[in-house]
C-alpha cells in the first residue's frame, strides 16, 4: 500500500514574503549631538547638573565617574572645547585620552570607523569628537554604540557651545535665573553677527534659543549670511544693518570671521569691519547695556576691537568657564551619572568624609 503523503507534501509551495527592513538600533543613552537630541526639560536637568557639579567637593566629584575611560577625538584643532571637556572628563575622575589627526593612525588614512572600533576595543566608554565633515558623529555613533558628545562637526553643530552660552546669559538676565522652561527667554532678543554661513556655533544656538522664548537676529553680509538662513527656525530673522540689530538686542553674540573657509568668496574685509565690526562708538550708542558674547578664539581689530573685548559688556573670558561645568553635565550624563544615584565606591564613602572634615565652618 503506497503511503500518505504528509500535510506539508501536499501544500503549495509558499509564496516568498519580502523582508521586512531592520529597524534602526537604539541610540545610545547619553549621546548629545545635535541640540535637537535634547528636550527643554532635558536642557534643564544639564543646566541644574553643571550647577551642582561646579559646587561640589572636588574630592566628591572626582569619585563620580573615577578610572571612567573618555577619548577625545579631535580630528581639527581646539583649545577652548578640548581643554575644557578634558578639564572636565577629569574632575569627575575619569582617565581620558586625547587622539589628534596628527599623531595617530588617522594619519596613515585609517577611517573615522576603524578608529572608533578600535578605542571602543581599548576600553573607550565615551567619544568626544571633533570633525571637519558635517554629520560625522553619527556614523561613529553607529559603529561603536558609545555615546559620542559632538564636539563641533564641520558647518553642523556644536551643541555644548550652546548649552554654555545660554548659562553665561542666564547668569546675567533679570535675577540670574537658573530654571530653564520654554519661556525662560520670553522678551529676550539675541544678536548673532559675522559668519553665519560657516557658523556651527550660529546653528546650534538658533536651534536652543527660539525653543525658550527667544527671538535670534542673524546678522552679516549676504555672502556669509544667504536668506535661507532665516529658514533654520522658527524665532529667527536678518537684519542686515548691524545698528539696528544692536539696538534691538539684550545679547550681542559676535562670530569669528573664518578667514580659513572663505577661499573663492569675494569679500573685503576692511568693507566688513566698517560695516559689522562691534567697536566702543558703536556699542556705547546702540546697545550699552547689552551682554556680548564671543565663542572665539576671538580676532581683535576684526570682528571686534579690543576696547570691547575687554570691556565691562563682555562675557568671552565668562563663557569658557561655564564651558567646563556644562561639559562636565554632559560627561557625567553620556556615562549615565547626572543623578549621583550610583552605588558608592568604599573610596567615595571616605571621600566624602574627607571633605566634610576639612570643610570651613
Amino acid at each position: 500500500m503506497p503511503q500518505r503523503k504528509t500535510t506539508a507534501e501536499t501544500l503549495p509551495p509558499a509564496t516568498p514574503q519580502p523582508a521586512l527592513p531592520s529597524p534602526p538600533p537604539p541610540r545610545p543613552r547619553g549621546s548629545v549631538i545635535s541640540v535637537l537630541d535634547l528636550s527643554v526639560p532635558e536642557v534643564a536637568s544639564i543646566l541644574a547638573l553643571a550647577t551642582l557639579l561646579e559646587h561640589e567637593a572636588p574630592l566628591v566629584r572626582m569619585h563620580r565617574l573615577l578610572k571612567r575611560r573618555v577619548a577625545l577625538l579631535f580630528y581639527e584643532s581646539s583649545t577652548r572645547t578640548r581643554t575644557s571637556f578634558e578639564l572636565a572628563a577629569k574632575s569627575l575622575g575619569a582617565d581620558t585620552a586625547l587622539i589628534s589627526s596628527q599623531s595617530s593612525s588617522i594619519e596613515k588614512g585609517e577611517s573615522l570607523k576603524d578608529t572608533g572600533i578600535t578605542l571602543k576595543a581599548l576600553g573607550a566608554e565615551c567619544i568626544i569628537l571633533r570633525h571637519p565633515s558635517p554629520g560625522a558623529p553619527y556614523p561613529l555613533e553607529q559603529a561603536t554604540g558609545l555615546p559620542i558628545l559632538n564636539g563641533g562637526d564641520g558647518t553642523h553643530e556644536h551643541p555644548s557651545q550652546a548649552l554654555l552660552d545660554l548659562r553665561t546669559m542666564l547668569a546675567h538676565l533679570g535675577s540670574g535665573q537658573t530654571e530653564v522652561s520654554e519661556t525662560t527667554l520670553q522678551g529676550v532678543t539675541i544678536a548673532i553677527v559675522g559668519d553665519i554661513l560657516h557658523s556651527r556655533v550660529a546653528r546650534s544656538n538658533a536651534l536652543l534659543l527660539p525653543r525658550l522664548g527667544a527671538q535670534v537676529i542673524f546678522c552679516g553680509p549676504p555672502a556669509l549670511l544667504p536668506d535661507v538662513a532665516a529658514q533654520i527656525g522658527p524665532g529667527i530673522s536678518i537684519e542686515r544693518d548691524f545698528e539696528r540689530a544692536l539696538a534691538a538686542s539684550q545679547v550681542v553674540m559676535m562670530l569669528r570671521i573664518q578667514v580659513e573657509r572663505l577661499a573663492g568668496m569675494h569679500i573685503d574685509l576692511e568693507d566688513y569691519k566698517g560695516r559689522y565690526q562691534a567697536n566702543a562708538e558703536r556699542m556705547n550708542k546702540y546697545a550699552a547695556q547689552a551682554l556680548l558674547l564671543h565663542p572665539g578664539p576671538i580676532i581683535r581689530g576684526l570682528e571686534l576691537t579690543s576696547e570691547v573685548a575687554d570691556g565691562p559688556q563682555s562675557l568671552i573670558a565668562e563663557q569658557v568657564r561655564h564651558g567646563v561645568a556644562i561639559r562636565m553635565a554632559l560627561v557625567a550624563r553620556a556615562l549615565d551619572q547626572s543623578t549621583g544615584s550610583a552605588v558608592e565606591t568604599r573610596a567615595g564613602k571616605s571621600a566624602r568624609k574627607t571633605a566634610r572634615k576639612t570643610r570651613p565652618a
